[in-house]
């Protein structure tokens, strides 16, 4: 499978403080849904997407991600060892080969913001737009980021969905100007709204496929909400050369950066697993019996 889009960045450097203690000792992205962590997810669905160099950008406090990311022949050796030689596939197909696939891991020293991690990357790119996956923004389903590529025309494209006006604030949100099917057109964005100000209730979520001339204007962005340089106001800025449009996606969307989404992920995940299913239906009814006692 090929591809207009060459190049996958996952930011992957924050501290994930939502999630302490746990995040203490492993990142965020490594902390699974079910049996499958967060970053497994983003990188599986860049590789459906045909997606050739995947760059992560990383920080030195997390040399956990790296080791999982890439293949483990050691881990895999002694799996065979102990007659589990179809674990150890599995975690081959899912790794990276150093030899054969295209990796590269960069640091964001400083917590300055998406934007800048982005800019981080920038070094590290193929020719041609690039797509940024937000690993704790998990979307189950159809693969989001293959659809936006396969949509994708010029200038910036960003994943949306319609959120409620009480949420729009904890987003960047479109100035729409219309419609075209799954297709939302802007004339620009604006970062974390109050919700009497934002321009519309389409909300930009983790994926992007953005135009390369992006590195440019992050490098001269000021920063933003936050204090941090922020990569809507950086999309937002060359709205008039840049068209911006919002995708909406058909797969289903989790907010994994908060503990509420990674519980509903979870469940989501164990309702379709026969196995899980029991347990939820045995818990449930438990439930429903310790409520009518009392």
């Amino acid at each position: 499978m090929t591809t207009k889009v060459q190049t996958a960045i996952f930011p992957v450097a924050g501290l994930g403080t939502r999630f302490l203690p746990a995040t203490k000792a492993t990142p965020k992205e490594l902390l699974p849904v079910l049996d499958t962590p967060l970053i497994q997810y983003a990188i599986d669905e860049a590789r459906a997407a045909g997606i050739k160099r995947m760059v992560f950008v990383s920080h030195t406090s997390k040399p956990a991600i790296e080791r999982h990311v890439m293949d483990d022949i050691r881990l895999r050796r002694e799996l065979e060892a102990r007659g589990k030689p179809r674990l150890a596939e599995e975690l081959k197909e899912a790794a990276f080969c150093p030899k054969s696939d295209d990796v590269v891991f960069t640091m964001q020293d400083e917590p300055r913001g998406l934007g800048h991690a982005v800019l981080c990357a920038r070094d590290h790119v193929l020719d041609g737009p690039v797509a940024v996956i937000l690993p704790d923004d998990l979307i189950l389903g159809a693969p989001c980021i293959g659809e936006m590529v396969e949509a994708y025309d010029r200038g910036h494209m960003v994943a949306t969905m319609t959120v409620a006006p009480e949420d729009v604030s904890k987003y960047g949100v479109l100035a729409v100007t219309g419609h075209d099917g799954r297709i939302t057109h802007a004339h620009g964005m604006v970062e974390k709204p109050a919700a009497s100000e934002a321009p519309s209730r389409k909300a930009v979520i983790g994926r992007y496929v953005l135009d390369a001339d992006i590195f440019d204007a992050l490098e001269t962005q000021a920063p933003g909400a936050g204090g941090e340089i922020q990569l809507t106001d950086a999309i937002a800025k060359r709205a008039q050369e840049r068209p911006i449009s919002g995708f909406s996606f058909s797969g289903t969307r989790f907010d994994c950066g908060s503990k509420s989404g990674m519980l509903e992920a979870t469940l989501h995940l164990a309702e379709q697993d026969p196995e899980l299913a029991d347990v939820l239906y045995a818990y449930a009814g438990a439930h429903t019996r310790t409520q009518s006692a009392a």
